[in-house]
């Protein structure tokens, strides 16, 4: 989300998606919860062909099971009709108007009965009716609401916002997985469960199969919940089966499969972030931001350094002046204080001298990268052309980029690996969508080219979400690692994302970006920070249950936290954007805290009012989260988790 002119394509819910924090006491209560807690469904019929195409659940007691799964979970009925708050809510003709105006407004009792007594799609109606349980902190009703969209619903699609599809199956049972191991106290477990969806990334699904299973939720206590959530394996014990990468920094697969990520001879889990430090009122769109490597150049008060790595300072007061006990501290400190080990540098050509005392004096290296002419940059392309991956001439300019990049940089300590790309996919200024087989066919030619030249680290694919993956798999042999920029939601990434890449791309994979915005159109900003911070929480814990030796795909290198700053250009109503002011217009609809993506609002720190821009900073929650929490070195162990 780094360049001009972008607009994301999400592989996910589109508006609707964002979620309310789950309050520990429930925001109303049921008429009809359920007779059971654990819904026992083989007494209540039948599963044909589990894990193939031909799945079914067959009903042979409906009454039973609807007594058992309560109101507004199919195929319950009568327990929302003898709601007297239902019926209440009904004659006040609170439930009249468009059904989707019932996803993101903050009457969630409303917004439930809504959904459960909708005409709808049966999968997307059961859906979003366990989506609102979940957001009024009935979390056991909501894990029945999204067991009954796997059991009943699991072929269900729906669309994004980019009118993209989205499957119902698994996300589904990624919240069914998410919430049970977020709230062990509910002494639940979901076990097994996998909903494939073969051809899925085509964007296509009219040719999709579905290989279902739908696992089951089963009882536990809550001490064994928390045990299985903090299991682990010392993959230190078991056999190298892989390596992949070279002196600097390698890859290690294991008998379990799980990968590891070594620099330096240690092991190490990316706790990366996207800096770029634009000051307010410059912008690529009119030539006063001409490059994402300005902020090297920046040299406001003349002392001879860079503004904002060596002379940013906090506001502590938020008071938008620079007190006295308020002195410089500079990025580059606070970011290694925060406890990033890593920046990702999306396109090369930056100072060494300033790199590497961003390595020797603050312990931070960097992902390098070439855009591979994303946004036309390396390949002499016209902007509204777009790059052109058939053109033999501009695959030899962004050849000879690429060969730029790795000679001026492949001797220095502070690079762990390389990067192409940045979700050239989307077909931002590119044919890569239309020439899918061309593009991942020359992304694997350039990827050989970096290990003539330089054998000693891994070479990383940027991609946007899971579009594709397959085109990947298939003509990217030479690739070692897959990065996804991918903005999911609140409750991370979900297993079918992990489990795809392992099967699909058999290799490890790191999120290139996940990020989400620190602004919430109805609400003050201290609780918007809140939203953020609680957001990138479950996003970086989701990344932690997957990497090497923890309880879940074992594939996960980390991530890179999109992003440091608040950057002002980026967004605007129409005609002209002003760079000036920071925007509060949403830029498209996605699994964000209000519904809605305000591009301007993504770092973990602000430029507060502007006037003190490119120094002031304002740290938000989510900062110290990491800091405090997350990133913290105390509480990491050897392998860069906490323990």
């Amino acid at each position: 989300m780094n360049p001009p002119k972008k607009r994301l394509y999400l592989y996910l819910l589109g508006a609707g998606a964002c979620l309310a924090f789950s309050p520990h006491k429930p925001l109303f209560t049921l008429f009809d919860s359920g007779q059971e807690r654990v819904v026992d469904y083989e007494k209540y019929g039948d599963f044909n062909n589990l894990g193939t195409p031909q799945f079914r659940y067959v009903i042979r007691d409906r009454e039973g099971l609807s007594r058992a799964v309560g109101e507004g979970i199919y195929p319950n009925v009568t327990g929302l009709l003898k709601d007297p708050t239902y019926q209440k809510y009904q004659y006040a003709g609170k439930l009249e108007g468009s059904l989707w105006d019932f996803v993101n407004t903050d009457d969630i009792q409303a917004n439930f009965y809504r959904w459960a007594s909708a005409q709808e799609q049966p999968g997307v109606k059961q859906f979003y009716a366990a989506d609102m349980l979940e957001r009024a902190g009935l979390l056991v009703q909501a894990i029945k609401g999204y067991q009954a969209c796997i059991v009943h619903f699991p072929k269900t699609a729906g669309a994004t916002f980019w009118k993209t599809p989205w499957y119902i199956g698994p996300t589904s049972l990624d919240r069914m997985a998410y919430l049970t191991r977020k709230h062990p106290e509910l002494g639940m477990r979901l076990e097994g469960g996998r909903v494939r969806v073969r051809n899925t990334f085509d964007d296509d699904v009219h040719n999709d199969i579905f290989e279902i299973d739908p696992g089951k939720i089963v009882a536990v206590t809550p001490e064994k919940a928390r045990q299985l959530a903090r299991a682990r394996i010392d993959v230190s014990t078991q056999t190298v089966k892989r390596r992949l990468g070279g002196d600097h920094a390698r890859l290690e697969q294991y008998d379990n499969g799980h990968w590891r990520l070594w620099v330096k001879g240690r092991p190490t889990v990316l706790r990366a972030v996207a800096y770029s430090p634009s000051p307010v009122g410059t912008s690529p769109d009119d030539g006063s931001l001409v490059s994402h490597k300005d902020w090297m150049l920046g040299d406001i008060n003349k002392n001879g350094k860079a503004d904002g790595p060596y002379d940013a300072w906090v506001d502590k007061n938020r008071n938008n002046r620079k007190d006295r006990d308020e002195r410089p501290i500079g990025d580059f400190k606070l970011l290694k204080d925060m406890g990033a080990n890593a920046l990702r540098l999306y396109h090369h050509g930056y100072s060494k001298a300033l790199l590497s005392d961003l390595h020797q004096t603050y312990g931070i290296q960097v992902l390098m990268g070439d855009f591979l002419g994303a946004y036309t940059v390396g390949s002499g392309a016209d902007w509204y052309a777009g790059t052109d991956y058939t053109d033999a001439g501009q695959q030899e300019k962004m050849m000879a980029s690429v060969r730029e990049m790795v000679a001026a940089y492949k001797d220095e300590p502070y690079v762990i690996l390389w990067v192409l790309g940045n979700e050239n996919n989307y077909g931002n200024a590119n044919n890569s969508r239309q020439k899918q087989d061309a593009y991942y066919t020359f992304v694997n030619k350039v990827a050989l080219l970096i290990k003539s030249l330089d054998p000693t680290r891994p070479v990383a694919l940027c991609n946007g979400d899971l579009l594709f993956l397959d085109k990947v798999a298939k003509f990217c042999p030479d690739v070692d690692i897959y990065g996804a920029n991918a903005y999911r939601g609140r409750h991370g990434f979900g297993n079918s994302f992990w489990l795809n890449v392992a099967e699909v791309w058999g290799k490890p994979v790191f999120v290139s970006e996940f990020g989400c915005p620190a602004y919430h159109h109805r609400r003050p900003a201290a609780v918007a920070e809140e939203m953020q911070a609680e957001y990138l929480h479950s996003n970086w814990k989701d990344i932690e249950y997957n990497v090497a030796g923890s309880p879940g795909a074992g594939n996960a290198l980390g991530g890179v936290l999109f992003e440091w700053v608040d950057e002002w250009w980026k967004a605007g109503p129409p005609p002209q954007y002003n760079a000036s002011i920071q925007d509060i217009v949403g830029q498209f609809g996605g699994p964000f805290p209000d519904g809605w993506s305000y591009e301007e609002w993504y770092g973990v720190t602000s430029q507060g009012n502007g006037k003190h821009s490119p120094f002031l900073r304002h740290l938000r929650k989510a900062y110290f989260v990491f800091k405090d929490t997350l990133w913290n070195a105390r509480k990491l162990n050897e392998r860069g988790m906490p323990e």
